[in-house]
């Protein structure tokens, strides 16, 4: 089975207890989840039986101690994930609307996820076929951005397969709006990109939607795929145009659903292989994307984000 590496930030998700308009007066708790989109990738792929490793950097904390024993507690190989006193792991405050629907307010920067360099990296991390999976989330400084495009590039070069989710976070940037030029930059890094309807609609600008898309498969994206919330998710290559209805759930909390969603995408990947054309595979494509949608929707009729990602038990009686 192909491993898959996940790279970027773990952060500490501060859930608040209150949904919507809650009444004036009405008592805010925060409640403690490990987070952060990469590292959400990585214990999803764990959960699902699949090898997977996380790459990254946390700070010499208590929080970093919880990210860290969080992973590995959830199978993920944390044997490249560095600590540091310069400077603290990141938090996010997670505030929901009435349909589980999620607003962050970042404690980040600074933060520790962004001091990874180059030579962080384990000795032969690449050497074996692997699935790297990333996202722009470690676009949002000079120097993170350098290393991120690097081991994206580094990972090709070694007969990896890269994955690239847009997961789109503007007030991460300090304009307060993602760099198109450098998040297309890293999408066109990519084998398997995932991105959702209103990022398409953010990067593309003033392009047609199929004319964008079709600029990223001639740049090298092999995959596409467009999710829009509840709706139906669009699966797009080169010779294939597709769409996969996702199961109907009641949300509860979204945030971990983008991530569910491509970790299972890429444990389908990861069992079928990538030494071979899996991207002109149409029914394993299909297969895999209708995988994905079950993920997804498990995950966001729960709180949190690992806590709310699904085994291959809790997939056996949620069909699309």
């Amino acid at each position: 089975m192909t491993p898959v590496i996940a790279f970027g930030e773990a952060l500490v998700d501060m859930l608040s207890s209150r949904l919507g308009d809650a009444p004036a007066g009405t008592t805010e708790t925060f409640t403690p989840y490990a987070g952060g989109a990469p590292a959400n990738v990585a214990v999803a792929c764990a959960r699902l039986g699949v090898p997977s490793r996380f790459l990254g950097m946390l700070g010499d904390d208590h929080f970093g101690d919880f990210l860290a024993a969080e992973l590995a507690a959830h199978g993920v190989d944390t044997s490249g994930v560095v600590r540091t006193r310069e400077a603290r792991t990141a938090l996010a405050f997670v505030s929901r609307d009435a349909s589980g629907e999620r607003t962050f307010d970042f404690y980040r920067p600074p933060a520790a996820d962004l001091l990874y360099r180059l030579e962080h990296l384990p000795q032969g991390v690449f050497a074996e076929p692997a699935i790297l999976h990333l996202c722009s989330n470690s676009l949002t400084e000079p120097a993170i951005a350098e290393t991120t495009l690097a081991m994206a590039e580094m990972a090709r070069r070694a007969g990896c397969v890269v994955s690239v989710d847009a997961n789109l976070r503007h007030n991460l940037w300090e304009s307060g709006a993602a760099d198109i030029a450098l998040v297309t930059r890293l999408l066109d890094a990519a084998d398997l990109l995932k991105l959702s309807a209103e990022e398409l609609d953010y990067l593309r600008a003033d392009h047609p939607r199929d004319a964008w898309l079709a600029g990223r498969l001639a740049n090298g994206v092999k995959v596409a795929v467009i999710t829009d919330g509840p709706g139906e998710v669009r699966l797009y290559t080169a010779h294939l145009d597709d769409r996969v209805t996702p199961p109907r759930v009641d949300a509860v909390d979204t945030t971990a659903g983008g991530d569910a969603f491509i970790g299972g995408l890429l444990a389908e990947l990861a069992e079928h292989g990538i030494e071979e054309a899996w991207h002109q595979d149409a029914t394993f494509l299909h297969r895999a994307v209708d995988t994905a949608c079950r993920c997804g929707a498990h995950a966001v009729a729960r709180p949190g984000a690992y806590a709310a990602l699904p085994t291959r038990d809790d997939l056996a009686g949620l069909k699309g």
